[in-house]
């Protein structure tokens, strides 16, 4: 069974706010998401604009960017 390729990609793009250069998962909510969590954390989309430039993805981040 061939996989379909994301469906929602450029609705996606229009609101991805990952910064991240050359990022092979912008767009792909699910790919990003599945990747960030395997690494115990949390994709672009749940942080600030501000936490999200440091790259830091982590769930400590993520708490101490929504206590600001």
């Amino acid at each position: 069974m061939e996989k379909q390729g994301c469906p929602n990609i450029e609705k996606n793009l229009e609101r991805c706010p990952c910064t991240y250069p050359g990022c092979p998962r912008k767009g792909k909510c699910c790919e990003c998401i599945k990747h960030h969590v395997k690494k115990d954390g949390l994709p672009a989309c749940a942080f600030s604009k501000e936490a999200e430039k440091t790259y830091d993805r982590s769930f400590q981040k993520f708490i101490e960017d929504q206590k600001q």
